[in-house]
């Protein structure tokens, strides 16, 4: 059993009444026990939840200050056999000032409470009147009385071993400030920020604070758990929602309804591990810790749990996309989709303008990445104001080449209006078979490879005769697994699909079938999006079909670009990989389906880094590259033992 870096946090918005502490701390405990079930870690409260936000001129009366303190420790009693740190927002008066504070407690223990630093006092809010800022005195290892008990107070972390987290406290206008309190204590070592806040509800208002929630996480690259003061607060003159949200890295996990009749509590699973792996890579974060990061201190509290959270597939309830490169959200595919498709064509139109290219030159196979690769080239000559006859597609017929295939490619040059040349190969490769002693029935790679190598010579060599660029086709799954040929397909010009997925390639045809190309193309398209991928290098079936499926070869491309994702994006454990396809594929992979082709990913990968050492220039669209340039630096003879090691566990 493992918890692989995911700790689950809460955010609780209690039903409450206005002054009345010990009604309040009922409610807050029944749901301190309710996240206990659910095995929740972190749980925040609103702002002063204790008493109520809206008890104005109340929380100068000596008497309710008093009796907010002892429903403090009421609470940490009532709740003293959960393992559940709660967050809870309560008036503190310390040195002849009140503070608007968090109070951080567990297991019947009051571990810490941390002032409100930036009070409004604008508009509806005049805070100012009651509270002082956090500000107003040295809290470095200060620590304050409560009923004798000596708690510390101030800038505080909440750092528990196990689970792994760092917590921070921030209370709502925090979050508003120029630079928010959460921001030095990220660069201190927070991954986990709470916000306990009272935010009123007003037009609009809830749009622009979800964006704040998600920014500041992404910002700190933390997860951000907030929790709003509801419906039951005094309506003087303000209305307040309940909004909880929880936020990772610029991520929205879970948002609760607002206006709520009863108490809400929500609650997600966060990955400090993927926080740390993008914190580690991220130089930007490290130069601010070491800069910015030393102009404020923290005292640091222990926090223990001894209850072990595990996870696995009963309690396992985070989102995991099974095609994490492609957004869910149809307009939002379509929106990536254009931007992907803008990027390829800028990219490409910068490198004819500044060679001096005339011509674009290209395979044409009536497969999908090569098929993207012309609508790409097409729509930079359209931008750059280009004769589409200028752009040579040349189709190669080989050994294995389907006439589906090749009817699709010419159909597809003919409707786009660009130049078709069609070149047989199978006399030059057959040739070759007899200068290098080749048994042309023996259909093994070099069989394969001698067709691949052909076709790009010929390719580089009508570049030279057209004053042209060859257009490379090949994406980045096959880079990621060596699926090329070297000095084949490999090698091109400008590779203008590199940083683009074999999941998303397909998405891309789609697009420009649906939003950009004309009836005769879109019947076209439509066609080749039906077609298996193949690299149609072994002779065709007795019925003319297709025989080399590429994907009963090597694997499900949907496995790889997964694998792919969390391998490079987040530098993410095999075990752990394994674990989220697990859930991303259940019901579709078998456990044993998914480690075999998770074992071949990581075999391939390694073993192929000499190709992609030495590739064209091409554009990078997304956060997952692998240019030897622009992203991925590997030594070629890296050794894959270890990563294998740990499927065996």
């Amino acid at each position: 059993m493992h918890d692989f870096g995911f700790v689950r946090v809460g955010a609780a918005s209690p039903k409450i009444k206005v002054a009345d502490p010990a009604f309040n701390v009922r409610e807050i405990a029944r749901l301190i026990q309710e996240a206990e079930e659910k095995e929740i870690a972190v749980l925040v409260f609103p702002e002063l939840a204790l008493t109520g936000y809206t008890c104005g001129d109340l929380f100068l009366q000596e008497s309710f200050r008093r009796e907010a303190v002892e429903q403090l420790f009421r609470l940490a009693e009532e709740t003293k056999d959960t393992d559940v740190l709660a967050v809870v927002g309560v008036p503190l008066a310390v040195e002849q000032r009140l503070y608007n504070c968090a109070a951080v407690l567990q297991r019947g223990q009051i571990l810490g409470v941390v002032p409100k630093m930036y009070i409004p006092n604008q508009r509806e809010f005049y805070e100012k009147r009651w509270f002082s800022s956090g500000y107003a005195i040295s809290c470095e290892k200060s620590e304050i009385d409560l009923n004798g008990r000596k708690v510390p107070f101030g800038r505080l972390l909440f750092h528990s071993p196990a689970p792994a987290y760092t917590l921070t406290v921030e209370i709502c206008e925090d979050l508003w400030a120029v630079i928010p309190p959460s921001s030095y204590a990220a660069l201190k070592g927070a991954n986990i920020i709470a916000n306990l806040s009272a935010s009123n509800e007003v037009v609009a208002k809830s749009e622009y604070r979800q964006q704040l929630v998600l920014q500041q996480s992404a910002r700190c690259i933390a997860a951000y758990v907030y929790a709003a003061a509801g419906v039951f607060e005094s309506t003087t003159d303000t209305v307040f929602g309940g909004e909880c949200l929880i936020a990772e890295n610029g991520y929205l996990l879970a948002a609760s309804p607002r206006f709520r009749r009863e108490s809400s509590l929500i609650s997600a699973l966060v990955d400090v591990h993927l926080l740390e792996g993008d914190r580690l890579v991220n130089k930007t974060f490290a130069d601010a810790a070491d800069r910015e990061g030393r102009e404020i201190s923290y005292r640091t509290v222990t926090v223990t749990h001894r209850r072990r959270y595990t996870v696995d597939a009963t309690n396992f309830d985070r989102p995991v996309s099974s095609h994490p490169f492609i957004p869910a959200d149809p307009a939002l595919r379509d929106k990536r989709c254009e931007e992907i498709f803008h990027i390829q064509v800028a990219g490409l139109a910068r490198r004819l303008e500044h060679t001096g290219s005339r011509r674009a030159v290209l395979g044409l196979s009536g497969g999908l990445d090569s098929t993207l690769a012309l609508l790409a080239t097409v729509r930079t000559f359209d931008v750059l104001e280009r004769d589409r006859r200028e752009i040579l597609a040349v189709t190669m017929p080989g050994f294995g080449t389907t006439g589906e295939t090749y009817t699709n490619a010419v159909r597809l040059a003919r409707t786009l209006g660009v130049t078709l040349q069609e070149i047989d190969i199978r006399p030059a490769c057959r040739q070759h078979f007899a200068d290098i002693g080749h048994d042309p029935d023996l259909y093994d790679v070099t069989f394969e490879n001698v067709q691949a190598r052909e076709r790009t010579q010929i390719l580089m060599d009508l570049a030279n005769k057209h004053n042209g660029l060859v257009i490379g086709t090949g994406d980045l799954s096959e880079l990621a697994l060596g699926w090329v040929t070297y000095s084949g397909d490999h090698i091109s010009h400008y590779a203008i699909n590199c940083g683009i997925p074999k999941t998303l390639v397909r998405y891309l045809v789609q697009w420009v079938a649906d939003h950009v190309a004309e009836p005769p193309v879109r019947e076209v398209l439509t066609r080749i999006l039906a077609t298996p991928i193949s690299p149609e290098l072994l002779p065709p079936g007795e019925a003319g079909e297709i025989s080399q499926k590429t994907e009963e070869i090597i694997g499900p491309y949907e496995l790889h670009d997964f694998f792919l994702y969390y391998f490079l994006r987040y530098g993410m454990a095999p075990a752990k990989v394994a674990f989220l396809a697990e859930r991303a594929f259940a019901g579709r992979y078998p456990s044993s389906e998914i480690k075999k082709w998770l074992r071949v990913f990581y075999r391939r990968f390694f073993s192929q880094q000499f190709k992609r050492s030495c590739l064209p220039d091409g554009p990078k669209v997304g956060s997952v590259c692998l240019s030897p340039r622009a992203d991925w630096r590997m030594p070629s003879d890296a050794e894959v033992a270890a990563w294998l090691a740990e499927l065996e566990e």
